[in-house]
């Protein structure tokens, strides 16, 4: 009979005690054996304003104490059917961005040759990039659902193809998307020109601004994602930015008019169904973050994305 791992229970540690892993949860070296996998990339030489991501996973996991195994308004039980671990973080060359990316990639190839679903902690959105790049050589292209400020799709960033306004363009130049089924959402503030978020909407995704989001349910929004993606592999990317600075601060590109919480959660529990492959939470920026707060948002949501896998049990 399988012994799922469990996190560390609060009554048997303090919450303030016990491994520094994502949700106190057993580690190891590599994904075998996994279901799903809890990984860290802590880089922010792709970021354009203010750094301070690289300390994003460490913060996260830090935060990410306070959470317990079972899903209260979902149901959801990820810890009774799938097998989870921390398998610590990609050890990029923080010297070399374009270096950087290649040893991303084939860290992820290794993750995804287990079967393993990799649940990312950021890390700058260069990142995703890489990611999608493992994935396709596993699964094919695939949908997308990113949730973000900005449309992340600039062709250069001071004269450079990668950085962490590129990855959606790279992805799309490398074939990593089914283009009829890529979702952005929360895209908002000023622009370079009044285009800027429609290069995405002439490849035929669909891009949501954040002002069609405001004062709205976005449940909505999410049966239309999932009647769109249908049973195809689909990737999460969620940029904590996408969030109002008033839930999250600690980022390096904040833009006022954004996502409440509770929107965040409403499309995070609507990709339930969808058949995830791989998702991220990037861009927590701690130095900009006193309080904790958005790396504690940033840990529940990738506690919702796990609980979202294929295969997770309810209670």
């Amino acid at each position: 009979m399988t012994r799922f791992n469990q996190p560390l229970g609060g009554n048997d540690m303090p919450r303030f005690g016990g491994p520094a892993t994502m949700m106190r949860l057993p580690s190891q070296d590599s994904a075998e054996g996994l279901d799903a996998c809890f990984v860290g990339i802590p880089m922010d030489i792709g970021t354009s304003n203010r750094p301070g991501t690289r300390l994003g996973p460490r913060q996260i996991r830090d935060e990410s104490r306070m959470l317990r195994p079972y899903n209260m308004a979902t149901r959801a039980a990820p810890f009774d059917s799938l097998q989870v671990a921390d398998i610590g973080d990609v050890p990029i060359n923080t010297f070399d961005l374009k270096k950087s990316v290649d040893i991303i990639t084939d860290h992820y190839r290794d993750i995804l040759s287990h079967g393993t679903i990799p649940l990312t902690l950021g890390g700058d959105h260069t990142l995703t990039w890489p990611i999608l790049r493992a994935i396709k050589e596993k699964h094919g292209p695939v949908a997308l659902i990113h949730i973000d400020a900005h449309a992340d799709i600039n062709d250069e960033m001071f004269g450079e193809k990668v950085a962490h306004g590129c990855p959606f363009r790279r992805a799309w130049e490398d074939g990593c998307l089914q283009n009829d089924k890529v979702f952005q959402i929360g895209l908002r503030g000023t622009g370079y020109a009044p285009e800027d978020f429609d290069w995405g909407r002439d490849k035929g995704w669909t891009v949501v601004q954040a002002e069609e989001c405001w004062h709205r349910s976005l449940v909505p929004l999410m049966e239309q994602v999932r009647d769109t993606i249908g049973d195809a592999p689909v990737y999460l990317s969620y940029d904590i930015d996408s969030l109002d600075p008033a839930f999250a601060p600690g980022t390096g590109t904040v833009e006022p008019g954004g996502l409440t919480t509770w929107q965040a959660l409403e499309i995070v529990r609507g990709c339930a169904g969808l058949n995830l492959v791989g998702a991220d939470l990037v861009e927590v920026s701690p130095p900009y973050d006193a309080t904790g707060n958005t790396a504690l948002i940033a840990a529940n949501l990738l506690f919702e994305m796990l609980c979202v896998l294929p295969g997770v049990s309810h209670a």
